[in-house]
């Protein structure tokens, strides 16, 4: 969801009502939550021509969305108090909080990574393994920074080559959380994990930790490394969209953020982005490049990976293609 969206949704749920608002906040994913409470709490006047405009473009576009999966544990406590305050994020609670039926996996959704690693670290690699494969990617990697260099080589090779989950696994991985997870031995696989799960994962680890797994994943099976590496989708890749993909993405990413991001980069990737913008924002983005002072590379990265999670989101919404050829030129 783009900034304008996040911010007209936190509108639309503040001039709904408490109860539809809590309605609301029951299906949506732990990062849409965050999102929305933090843009809740910055809203202070807004006046009555906006309310109705985003009213009437919610009526029009009603039709187009499905509805979306997600849970309400602790997590949401603490983000709609400080959106709302505590007796209106209180009154929204009491109403999301009934007939939850989440387990412990999808409880992991909401926890911070540290806190994950410290719970599982001492589980079985193929234990974390099977964790990881359940969680959105960037959480998956936040949580694998938190492990022993060790560990999280062999959670991520046990990724590359896992060919799903039996229910019976699944039932195992719940009492280690302490839950049961109901469902028949005979039921058909969850596909889940391989290659492209593995390099997901990393496309959100850090350039000296991604080379670092990936160099061990390589010393025990070469080949898997490879198609790892040929799964995963990095900055400089960029330049592989067409121009329609870079104008798409390009009008969603802030000229601050642009520039840090392309600090280092390819003079091809730099060129494709000054080629699908007007001339004026091409010189304006090339003096900020030339101007702007020694950035540090976390920094750099940090960028690169906000505009690479705005290019899979759109990839996803089958709006660009990535690069590559064959029937996989989507992810």
């Amino acid at each position: 969801m783009s900034d304008q969206g996040i911010a007209e949704a936190a509108i639309l749920l503040r001039s709904i009502g408490e109860e539809e608002a809590a309605e609301v906040f029951k299906y949506l994913a732990p990062k849409e939550v965050q999102k929305l409470g933090e843009a809740m709490s910055k809203i202070d006047r807004v006046t009555r021509d906006r309310v109705a405009e985003v009213l009437d473009k919610f009526d029009s576009e009603a039709t187009q969305h499905a509805s979306l999966g997600g849970d309400s544990p602790e997590y949401v406590r603490a983000v709609l108090t400080r959106a709302l305050g505590d007796d209106k994020a209180k009154f929204i609670l009491d109403r999301i909080m009934q007939s939850s039926d989440t387990n412990g996996i999808e409880r992991l959704k909401w926890m911070d990574p540290a806190l994950v690693a410290d719970l599982i670290r001492s589980e079985h690699p193929q234990i974390i393994a099977s964790i990881m494969v359940h969680l959105e990617n960037d959480h998956a990697a936040a949580i694998l920074n938190e492990l022993p260099d060790r560990l999280r080589h062999d959670v991520v090779l046990r990724v590359a080559t896992m060919d799903g989950i039996q229910p019976s696994a699944l039932r195992e991985l719940n009492e280690v959380l302490g839950k049961v997870l109901s469902g028949s031995d005979n039921m058909k696989k969850s596909a889940l994990g391989g290659v492209r799960a593995a390099a997901e994962m990393l496309n959100f680890l850090g350039t000296t930790q991604e080379t670092a797994v990936i160099e061990a994943v390589r010393e025990f099976d070469a080949e898997l490394a490879q198609k790892i590496l040929d799964e995963m989708f990095v900055f400089d890749d960029l330049v592989e969209i067409d121009d329609k993909g870079i104008q798409l993405v390009l009008r969603e990413v802030q000229s601050e953020s642009l520039v840090v991001a392309l600090k280092g980069t390819s003079d091809a990737l730099k060129e494709k982005v000054f080629a699908n913008m007007s001339q004026r924002a091409a010189e304006m983005l090339r003096d900020d490049l030339e101007s702007k002072g020694p950035v540090k590379v976390s920094e750099v990265e940090a960028e690169q990976k906000e505009i690479l999670k705005i290019v899979r989101r759109l990839s996803e919404e089958g709006q660009i293609a990535l690069g590559g050829s064959g029937d996989e030129a989507y992810v």
